[in-house]
């Protein structure tokens, strides 16, 4: 993320004014890039003429202007024009509870989007990012992000819905979508699916300065708060995940001095004030199972039966195969490997993971545990064929390496 504090402040800023925005004038697509020019001029001004006093009405007042512009410029709304420009008055006074960003989240992760283009939406309109900024992130041609946004903003036109928050019957949903979207983001770039770089710490700062606002717009939400513990607490590790050349370390072998203690020291927190709440969900039993490898001085010393326990209950609430796999992990570790094989048979009939390489890699794991050596070794290799990240290929072939003769 950006060092210079004005270049920070024009990030934070952009979905609160795209926001006030689409509230005050509808045309999401046309606000947007009304924003995206009125950030661009206050990031040449500013660092000459200073920031305004009040920088955001600023940025309101310059994408208003902007966007009369584009509105004028279509010959189908000319209809519209003597009513937009009523709207477009320059210096119009923000409203005063401010901070419309919530809203455009729930406006990005609409159920009308498919979750990549919801991914895309969210980095673009409220993260502040660039087209290709996001086509770099997902390792994919600019030209083709810009059309998965381009049929982002097309679907959200489409849809109609009203710029305001969701009916309290929906919101629950919406809501969850929001978080979905928030995690993708992290997870994609605390461990990368693609690509040379195992780590694009770029897009999980990302994801934690989205969840932090989210957090601040919804601050007795349980789950908001058990997302943004998750990924501080996971994204803690982050120094200690990779070696000198890029290599991948796993949790059992990383130096745990690298951790961040802040990350922890946050993440506890928000573990300790939401879990008492009354029933936990999805992303607070992650963060309280996060929370017990963070505070384990070494993987000897880690809490594997409450680990276990906790997978158990993330299982049921979530049915996420993913869960089952880190179930088996934490049940091995306390049981013996064999325990965890077989909890692994089942999972290999499950259509949403039998083909995925982690379930290979786990297997491998408990195996070589076992003392199954050989047979260890063939499923390192063949889940190695088939991850996409070039630094867990060569982690995985290399432990397979270690197993030869």
């Amino acid at each position: 993320m950006a060092d210079d504090p004005a270049e920070d402040l024009l990030r934070e800023l952009a979905p609160q004014v795209l926001g006030a925005l689409v509230r005050r004038y509808g045309h999401f697509d046309l606000a947007e890039d009304a924003v995206q020019e009125a950030l661009i001029a206050a990031a040449g001004q500013w660092p000459q003429e200073g920031v305004p006093d009040n920088p955001r009405a600023w940025l309101i007042t310059v994408a208003s202007r902007r966007l009369t512009d584009l509105l004028r410029s279509e010959q189908a709304r000319r209809r519209r024009e003597d009513e937009v420009a009523t709207w477009a008055l320059p210096g119009v006074p923000p409203r005063p509870d401010g901070d419309d960003t919530l809203i455009l989240l729930f406006l990005c992760c609409h159920p009308a989007l498919a979750p990549n283009l919801q991914v895309a939406l969210t980095l673009r309109s409220v993260g502040g990012l660039t087209t290709r900024e996001i086509a770099r992130a997902f390792f994919v041609p600019e030209p083709t992000m810009a059309r998965r946004i381009t049929r982002a903003k097309e679907r959200v036109k489409a849809s109609g819905v009203p710029f305001r928050l969701p009916a309290p019957a929906e919101r629950g949903e919406r809501l969850a979508a929001v978080l979905r979207v928030l995690y993708l983001i992290f997870t994609e770039g605390y461990a990368s699916t693609s690509g040379p770089s195992l780590v694009r710490a770029e897009l999980a700062a990302e994801a934690i300065r989205l969840a932090r606002i989210l957090h601040r717009l919804l601050p007795g939400d349980g789950e908001v708060a058990g997302l943004l513990a998750l990924v501080l607490l996971t994204d803690a590790r982050r120094p200690a995940r990779d070696g000198p050349d890029g290599e991948l370390i796993p949790l059992a072998e990383q130096d745990r001095g690298l951790w961040r203690a802040d990350h922890i020291e946050e993440g506890l927190a928000l573990v300790a004030a939401t879990l008492p709440r009354g029933p936990a969900g999805p992303y607070q039993v992650q963060a309280a199972i996060a929370a017990l490898h963070d505070e384990a001085p070494s993987e000897r010393e880690t809490d594997w039966p409450q680990i276990a326990a906790l997978y158990e209950v993330l299982v049921e609430l979530s049915g996420n195969p993913m869960a089952a796999l880190n179930h088996a992990v934490a049940v091995a570790m306390c049981q013996g490997p064999r325990a965890g094989l077989d909890l692994l048979e089942g999972l290999g009939e499950d259509p949403r993971v039998s083909g995925h390489h982690r379930l290979l890699a786990v297997r491998a794991h408990l195996l070589e545990m076992a003392g199954a050596r050989e047979d260890a070794r063939d499923c390192y290799e063949r889940a190695a064929a088939r991850t996409a990240s070039l630094q867990e290929q060569r982690y995985l072939y290399g432990r397979a390496a270690r197993l030869t003769g």
